[in-house]
């Protein structure tokens, strides 16, 4: 029954993958960070990524990179989040993000690269303002 139900949240989250051009790969990403779903936002993970949180750098696994966002998202409990400017170059996206969670203000960056037609974030950086 548990994996039954870990599946299809995993294909819920999976279901949102950019399917154009004109698809904003930031959309269900902010929906995801503003829930603090790091299960859905593990989802547009790439196999490996640069994950910065508040000054504790790494190059992390996917499921590693979930597990740190999890810890973060359990004492940091996101209240808003605002993408608060974007741009694209080529196959790569990125974003700024404005991030209140536990009481604290954070400036999000998130860089996207496309895989095929489908996009991956590469690095996500949680920085305290």
């Amino acid at each position: 029954m548990k994996i039954t139900a870990a599946s299809f949240l995993l294909l819920l989250c999976l279901n949102l993958s950019a399917q154009s051009e004109r698809y904003d790969v930031f959309l269900p990403i902010s929906k995801y960070m503003l829930k603090g779903d790091a299960e859905c936002l593990s989802a547009w993970f790439d196999d490996n990524l640069d994950l910065s949180i508040i000054s504790e750098e790494s190059t992390a696994s996917k499921a590693q990179a979930k597990q740190i966002l999890k810890a973060f998202f359990s004492s940091h409990t996101p209240q808003s989040f605002d993408i608060t400017h974007a741009a694209e170059k080529a196959n790569m996206k990125y974003a700024l993000g404005s991030l209140t969670a536990g009481g604290e203000d954070f400036m999000v960056t998130i860089f996207v690269s496309s895989k095929g037609r489908d996009y991956k974030i590469q690095q996500l950086k949680i920085e305290r303002m």
